[in-house]
């Protein structure tokens, strides 16, 4: 779809009152609703760090998910463009034959990370999640905090380090091995969520 046209649509609904008023602060809080699988005492740390209430956490992810499975909304691409304005970063990145557009945000909440978002050559989003911009950052055994460290960081720091999928959408782990001792790193959107003994 031409750039005009597909900007056409996202004003067609912020205009009916699709999504209006939603935008980094609401986005965000449906990342934490996910969060809250594996983690509900750093969210609610951080409800109250944002002067948040978990019903404005639960509003904001019923409005995103309505607009996931409504037939008029942006899909793709056009709905983050929608949540979040234009991306900090835009480029493209080769996985085999294949071109994937990658767009990056930088959310408030996560200093130093980037929210990534791949795009197919069919416009469809193959994946979503927070990275390190520039290259991993080592982490040490201790400091592995939640929402300290992305997927990335955690495989370039252990040696044995090997990614599995995670029991929900947009869940993954790493497991791994520290002073003799199997563990696994459980992430939600790439971002650590918990680490625990296996």
């Amino acid at each position: 779809m031409p750039r005009a046209e597909a900007f056409a649509d996202l004003q067609v609904w912020v205009q009916a009152g699709g999504m209006s008023g939603f935008g980094v602060r609401q986005f965000s809080l449906t990342l934490m609703h996910r969060m809250k699988d594996l983690n509900a005492d750093r969210v609610e740390d951080a409800l109250k760090e944002m002067g948040a209430s978990r019903a404005e956490l639960r509003e904001a992810h019923t409005l995103w998910m309505k607009r996931a499975y409504s037939r008029t909304a942006p899909q793709g691409l056009n709905a983050f463009r929608l949540a979040l304005g234009p991306p900090a970063h835009e480029g493209t990145r080769q996985f085999g034959d294949l071109t994937c557009k990658v767009c990056q945000w930088k959310l408030p909440f996560w200093p130093g990370l980037v929210y990534e978002v791949l795009v197919g050559p069919d416009r469809s989003v193959w994946n979503q999640w927070f990275v390190r911009q520039g290259a991993p950052k080592p982490i040490a055994f201790e400091d592995l905090t939640p929402w300290s460290c992305v997927l990335a960081d955690v495989g370039a720091s252990f040696a044995d380090a090997e990614h599995v999928e995670g029991a929900a959408p947009q869940h993954w782990g790493v497991d791994f091995t520290h002073e003799g001792r199997a563990y696994r790193a459980r992430f939600v959107y790439g971002l650590l969520q918990r680490v625990d003994p296996r």
